[in-house]
């Protein structure tokens, strides 16, 4: 008689019970008082104007108390299953690149937003929840409040966890013109591989 362990179904329990634990739903991200943009069409054109994101594309960006951009990044995330874990190491990463922490502050006076263009619509996702999860611990562990999440299909963009919606900019329309803002737009793409992170940086 041979005996002998199938290991393989407890690990992904197990993994996808951790896994689990790593996505906000809607419910727990709207009691989180998350705070509100007072414009938020004006930042999310912005950002759309300075990275142009297209599907599966991340862009995070840090806002000062009277809602101007300091830093801004986007990159692309590997493929891989939805996992708030994951999303928070990259967020964090990007973020250490483009502003110091102010882990040394009592109080956050700075905000992250985090803009993600992706296919479907804009009705919440598992993977929407992993991003919310890993925006709020990435936050918290560069010293930032955690502001909006907002998703950008080809149907326009929302702000999820509020009414707050348009149609213009979505991830098939042109860049708008940046108007009267105070950061020049970035440096145009050079090419590179795919899975390298496409970093835009706009600190003042």
């Amino acid at each position: 008689m041979t005996f002998g362990f199938a290991p393989s179904s407890a690990a992904s329990l197990s993994t996808s019970a951790a896994s689990a634990t790593r996505v906000l739903e809607p419910a727990e991200w709207a009691a989180a008082g998350i705070p509100l943009l007072r414009n938020p069409r004006e930042v999310v054109t912005g950002l759309h104007a300075r990275h142009h994101p297209r599907p599966a594309t991340a862009v995070v960006a840090v806002l000062d108390p009277d809602e101007r951009l300091r830093a801004s990044a986007s990159f692309t995330p590997r493929p891989a299953p939805a996992d708030g874990w994951m999303f928070r190491n990259a967020l964090l990463s990007q973020l250490r690149r483009v502003i110091p922490h102010d882990l040394r502050r009592r109080t956050p006076v700075r905000t992250a937003v985090l803009l993600y263009c992706r296919e479907g619509d804009a009705r919440w996702t598992e993977e929407d929840g992993a991003w919310m999860w890993g925006l709020r611990d990435a936050c918290t562990l560069h010293g930032l409040r955690c502001g909006a999440y907002i998703t950008l299909t080809r149907d326009g963009w929302q702000v999820l966890g509020e009414d707050r919606g348009g149609r213009r900019p979505n991830a098939d329309s042109a860049p708008e013109p940046f108007g009267t803002s105070e950061i020049p737009p970035p440096l145009p793409r050079t090419g590179g591989a795919a899975s390298e992170v496409l970093r835009r940086v706009a600190a003042r």
